[in-house]
């Protein structure tokens, strides 16, 4: 028995959890997920110049409470003479705080005022999202310094919650309005948001020729519809191939010749159909693209993409030749951008659909750099330019390109790493323990969702709010 599999083997015996209790290293909170509301009440607060919010859940079907208010004449005090903010009588599920009228410093007291009383005070798992106005649609140095200042304060109060509960930020861009905004407010409710956490992304205005939610169930949002997941024989695509048949979706499942035994399973479990591909091939886009107009039909389109066909290989600088720098580049990004080029042809057989959506796979390590994989890194922040680029290159198309930037995910890869690392990579983020396939493949499936149409351009770290990066 080596050295790092005994100490995993200790750590998980009784008296080898107490004493990593007593070290500081708590067992990390069980976290809500899948499909799943907050037990609790929402509670709402509507700061001057708000309204978007109480509009976005009566869309949902939510009746919110008020949310209480920490002002002088509301608190009492302690057995040592401080002041105890308001509680709430039961527990809130989640706190949605529309501050899209705030400007001006003076105003972001009233957030310091909502959001004590309910630090300490929701259940676990529970939920707060904060609603503010992009500094693209506000006037002023003040106004726009304001709007990065609700960022910071989104931030920081992910790291102080408890109980596997998170917060997240929707800055509202020009035009947007309820319901492009109550897509991502729904995500952020429910338990399929359960790893993102301190995360701040932009809602705005559907494009003209959008379908948003017509025809759309929304227990099966995406019945009917064709999804194409490169790399899905195993992992976190076989985890993003399953979630969206989940929701009704026909999966074409892309993988290397190597995992077609894995593939099909996959495929078959699932009623889709299997596509062995090397996604590197001069044709790869050309072939998806037959793949789909053969087994579906001519004037069949795919709905969306993802792209999440990936490699690692690792080394210092120092010692990275050209044949390894090369291949994940070639994999990891170059394949993406021609694969995109060739479906986007309007007039292709099964390419893709008016209203498509794009996601790709970027990574934290792309958001912040990482020893040893300065390839990767290009790899996945080359992923990131891509998306922000083509959201701008398709201005004129219904067509969303957006990314999501994993952290440390629980995966057959990371559990090969030594136990002591592996537990450090764990505890570094506000939640305190790593993510599951699940958790990247639901907010894939969000930026999905019909929907979804008014986030665009966006890269969504999937990570806990981890420690590396912004």
């Amino acid at each position: 028995m080596t050295g790092t599999s005994f100490l995993e083997t200790l750590y998980n015996t009784r008296p080898g959890r107490a004493v990593a209790r007593r070290a500081g290293l708590a067992d990390p909170p069980k976290l809500r997920r899948g499909r799943t509301e907050p037990t609790g009440h929402t509670a709402l607060a509507t700061l001057p110049g708000g309204g978007v919010g109480a509009e976005t859940l009566s869309l949902l079907g939510i009746a919110p409470s008020t949310a209480l208010v920490d002002v002088p004449e509301h608190r009492t005090k302690d057995e040592r003479g401080r002041d105890v903010p308001p509680a709430y009588s039961t527990r809130p599920g989640a706190l949605v705080v529309d501050a899209t009228g705030v400007r001006e410093i003076g105003q972001l007291e009233l957030l310091r005022q909502v959001l004590r009383p309910a630090m300490r005070g929701l259940e676990r798992s529970g939920r707060i999202i904060i609603l503010a106005t992009d500094a693209s649609a506000v006037d002023g140095l003040e106004a726009k310094a304001v709007a990065q200042g609700i960022d910071g304060i989104n931030r920081t109060i992910g790291k102080e919650l408890r109980g596997g509960s998170t917060s997240n930020l929707l800055f509202l861009t020009e035009g947007a309005t309820a319901g492009d905004l109550s897509s991502s407010v729904s995500f952020l409710l429910e338990g399929r948001s359960a790893f993102v956490d301190g995360q701040a992304w932009r809602i705005a205005p559907r494009k003209d020729g959008d379908e948003g939610t017509t025809g759309a169930d929304r227990g099966a949002p995406f019945a009917g519809r064709i999804v194409v997941v490169t790399g899905a024989a195993r992992g976190i695509g076989a985890a993003i191939a399953r979630t969206f048949a989940r929701d009704g979706a026909t999966v074409v499942a892309v993988d290397v010749p190597a995992a077609g035994e894995n593939l099909s399973a996959v495929a078959n479990e699932l009623g889709g159909s299997a596509l062995q591909l090397d996604i590197t091939a001069d044709d790869a886009g050309a072939r998806i693209a037959r793949h789909v107009a053969s087994i579906h039909g001519g004037d069949t389109k795919i709905w969306a993409i993802v792209h999440n066909a990936g490699i690692t290989r690792d080394k210092m600088l120092a010692n990275l030749d050209e044949k390894l720098w090369g291949s994940v580049l070639e994999v990891n990004l170059a394949a993406e951008i021609r694969i995109d080029a060739v479906l986007l042809d309007r007039d292709l057989p099964g390419g893709l659909a008016d209203c498509a959506r794009i996601v790709g796979i970027a990574s934290t390590s792309g958001v912040a750099g990482n020893k040893g994989q300065t390839n990767y890194a290009a790899s996945k922040a080359g992923v990131m330019g891509l998306v922000w680029a083509m959201a701008e290159e398709l201005a004129d198309r219904p067509i969303t390109a957006n990314a999501v930037a994993p952290g440390f995910i629980e995966t057959d890869m990371t559990a090969a790493i030594p136990f002591v690392s592996r537990e450090i990579f764990r505890r570094t983020n506000s939640l305190q323990q790593g993510g599951q396939p699940v958790d990247v493949a639901e907010t894939i499936v969000h930026l999905c969702d019909p929907a979804s149409g008014g986030v665009n351009g966006q890269v969504i770290r999937v990570c806990g709010q981890n420690l590396v990066g912004a």
